[in-house]
């Protein structure tokens, strides 16, 4: 009853004019920045982060709330029209969805997404309201030991879930830590990484190294594929979204298999909303070939609506992940932490205590969010289809513009840009030779966390490493370690033996 007082309270700041105008432009801006193919949810995060800086902590937060869930239509958007994308959340949905498309059922898809990533939010937003003191509060049961065991958990989940190959998942979160090492270390005073350049005494900001890798690695691709033919829109893009009752019905149960898949993967750092898609997929395929007349690979709505929720549903717990815990599950949640921390504000348990006037208006503008997305997008999203027909160079030229001028106003010191340079180089590589992203944004992030918080529980228990291991927390951490890494290999070796067959 606490929690529905509070939110209530949250809605009397967020249903404010002035910070309903900020949520209706992160929904605006997130989804514009969405539906361009490549770039994707976390890119919109990235990208805006510094346009907020101007802004108090709660207007910045109710922003990104419209951005967070904006960013995740828009993926879903140019993945139905175009079949492209804009992040590995859509992937799954491009399949049925784009087939739709294809078919002239566009509107129909648009609108199956689109209901789909409200039911997925809404439902996960609930949970998130009711439970995130709760995990607050058992997150005050957690010392150096347990969140260096989660932050464990977290990297090796990531690497090998994420990736085709587990031998790049590692190498990319290996890239991420030692970004996130480069500067002075704060307990010894030793220069690492810094090659006696001043200016990197500091470390390497984490806005630097967001737009970089997502931004400008995303430029240098598209650059180096010039030449490739740029996608066109569907024949049936054009019209207003709508379902019919018998549609409706056929996809409302995809939707609410969707949000079971994504509800727990909220909590669960394995780097984002890929896996519960997935299966979320897997499964309405699965049940599609016990039908008389099946659907998979004829456009079927439920191989839509079934992602779609799974996506969205993810999305929403992994806020109450980040805001309870302060452990971000997914890239776009490690820029929202980036984020917090750039106003002075560490998520965790303490977060709703000192600063519930933030908190309970952010989570109250998730809501409203969710509610300006139906409303923007329903009607209207097949016209984000005409941004394709800006011609690349005039587009990408103008992200490259953006990322420059973000960039130097949060910090003023040319060495950002020529760093910002040489990591949208190393974006450009991963992307190149098929390394995942996820994994590095992890590494980055909570690179820091892991090293604090294995030093801590060393000295506090006079150097013996059992400490490392003494907690029944941590045993089922690493319980739940060994059960991931045991189920990918098997998997990877499963789909090693069906190649060879």
């Amino acid at each position: 009853m606490e929690s529905l007082n509070l939110l209530m309270e949250g809605f009397g700041q967020a249903l404010t004019p002035i910070n309903l105008l900020w949520v209706f432009l992160g929904a605006l801006l997130g989804t514009a920045v969405g539906v361009l193919p490549g770039l994707g949810s976390s890119m919109a995060v990235a990208l805006l982060l510094p346009v907020t800086f101007s802004l108090d902590p709660t207007a910045a937060f109710i922003m990104f709330a419209g951005v967070y869930f904006g960013g995740l239509f828009g993926d879903s958007t140019m993945a139905i029209l175009v079949n492209t994308p804009g992040g590995a959340t859509a992937i799954a949905t491009s399949f049925e969805g784009h087939r739709m498309a294809q078919l002239g059922r566009a509107p129909q898809a648009l609108a199956t997404a689109a209901i789909g990533a409200f039911l997925g939010g809404l439902v996960a937003t609930t949970i998130v309201v009711f439970f995130a003191p709760v995990l607050a509060e058992l997150a005050l049961f957690f010392g150096p030991a347990e969140y260096f065991a989660l932050a464990l958990f977290a990297f090796l989940a990531t690497a090998s879930v994420v990736s085709d190959s587990v031998i790049r998942g590692l190498v990319s979160l290996m890239i991420g830590l030692i970004l996130a090492v480069v500067g002075i270390d704060g307990i010894s005073g030793t220069q690492r990484f810094t090659s006696g350049v001043p200016e990197l005494f500091d470390g390497i900001s984490i806005i630097v190294i967001t737009v970089g890798v997502l931004a400008l690695g995303e430029v240098f691709k598209v650059a180096y594929e010039r030449h490739q033919p740029q996608p066109t829109v569907g024949k049936g893009a054009a019209g207003r979204p709508f379902l019919s009752l018998r549609e409706f019905k056929e996809a409302l149960p995809a939707w609410l298999r969707g949000t079971a898949f994504g509800v727990p993967f909220g909590v669960i750092p394995v780097g984002g909303a890929e896996v519960p898609t997935f299966m979320a997929y897997g499964t309405e395929r699965r049940l599609d070939r016990r039908r008389r007349n099946p659907q998979f690979g004829k456009g079927a709505i439920r191989g839509v609506a079934g992602p779609e929720a799974a996506g969205n549903a993810t999305a929403g717990t992994a806020m109450g992940a980040l805001l309870a815990m302060g452990l971000p599950t997914s890239a776009t949640a490690a820029i929202m932490l980036a984020a917090f921390q750039q106003y002075g504000l560490q998520p965790g348990p303490m977060l709703f205590e000192r600063n519930a006037d933030l908190v309970w208006p952010l989570l109250a503008s998730l809501f409203i969010g969710l509610v300006v997305l139906l409303i923007l997008n329903l009607p209207f999203a097949p016209l984000w289809a005409k941004l394709l027909l800006v011609p690349r160079h005039y587009l990408y030229a103008a992200i490259t513009m953006f990322c420059g001028l973000g960039v130097y106003a949060t910090s003023a010191a040319v060495t950002d840009l020529l760093l910002v340079l040489a990591i949208g180089f190393v974006g450009f590589l991963m992307r190149r030779f098929d390394v995942p992203i996820a994994p590095l944004m992890i590494g980055v992030i909570l690179g820091p966390l892991a090293e604090t918080s294995l030093r801590n529980a060393l000295l506090s228990s006079g150097g013996e490493v059992s400490i490392l291991w003494s907690s029944s927390i941590t045993w089922v951490l690493y319980g739940l370690m060994a059960a991931v890494l045991i189920v990918t290999a098997w998997r990877r070796l499963r789909q090693t033996k069906e190649r060879d067959i």
